[in-house]
């Protein structure tokens, strides 16, 4: 169990740290306001990329970043 547990709190982990990757970088080019509340689409964006497989934080955000702007267009 404890296994288990170690491994959810990596994971929680590296979703919180993509997403904090990929808001900076759509708060500096002005796609998301600079308000301190999390974007729910960018971070289901990102929840279904680490469940279909990607692991790496920086690939997750950068990989979420083009999926929304894809969205806004």
């Amino acid at each position: 169990m404890l296994v288990e547990r170690n491994v959810q709190i990596l994971n929680v982990e590296i979703v919180g740290e993509a997403y904090d990757i990929a808001a900076y970088y759509l708060r500096k080019t002005g796609q998301l306001p600079d308000d301190a509340r999390i974007d729910q689409r960018l971070l289901e964006l990102i929840y279904s990329l680490f469940d279909s497989g990607v692991r790496n934080r920086l690939l997750l955000a950068n990989k979420a970043i083009s999926k929304f702007e894809r969205g806004r267009r």
